[in-house]
């Protein structure tokens, strides 16, 4: 009969001619979903440690070097 590598090759063979007309498909999905772990990645990277202090920028919170509130700061004014 037919051997384990006969049977294997006739497998691929039909799976290539089943998947034909899925392949492009199959391959913008592949394409889409590369992107999108590429982006979040990117986005995990950019993102600060937890342990980080987190700086914020504006007038209402602005401190001096000493720590004490500057002009237009929110203690006082």
């Amino acid at each position: 009969m037919f051997g384990l590598s006969e049977l294997a090759v006739v497998l691929l063979v039909v799976a290539a001619v089943l998947a034909a007309k899925r392949l492009p498909e199959l391959t913008r999905s592949m394409g889409k979903s590369a992107r999108i772990l590429k982006a979040e990645s990117r986005a995990l990277k950019d993102e600060p440690a937890p342990g980080e202090p987190r700086v914020v920028q504006g007038e209402a919170g602005a401190r001096d070097a000493a720590g004490r509130p500057g002009p237009g700061g929110a203690a006082g004014a």
